[in-house]
């Protein structure tokens, strides 16, 4: 059965999950936005999305005044595939800092090599 929960108390582990991150790369995050939103319309089973120029592929020399990169975190299958609160703490976790590596230029492969999967 899926975990119900207050959209506040997501957003606050959304939060928690963005602490995890060690300063020294937190730091380095810059013009990226985080959104949570309930589901994805394309993909009803994606748990988060980066969508941007990866830190690696970016041209400084063009990159100004870019539009923030956004992380998007669905909340609904995350909800979903987890059973209980403890389930959701480690997910939202896992899935924050597999969208910020995206935005470090760390692929997929990479990542579940990793455990980040």
């Amino acid at each position: 059965m899926p975990v119900s929960m207050s959209d506040d108390r997501f957003e606050e582990l959304v939060g928690d999950a963005l602490d995890l991150i060690p300063r020294e790369l937190s730091q380095a995050i810059d013009n990226v936005v985080i959104l949570i939103e309930p589901r994805s319309e394309e993909d009803p089973h994606l748990l988060g999305l980066y969508y941007g120029i990866a830190l690696t592929d970016r041209d400084f020399s063009h990159y100004g005044g870019a539009l923030p990169d956004t992380i998007t975190i669905y909340r609904e299958p995350i909800l979903g595939m987890c059973h209980t609160e403890e389930e959701v703490v480690e997910e939202v976790a896992i899935t924050v800092i597999h969208e910020i590596a995206h935005y470090f230029g760390i692929d997929d492969d990479r990542l579940h090599q990793l455990g980040w999967g």
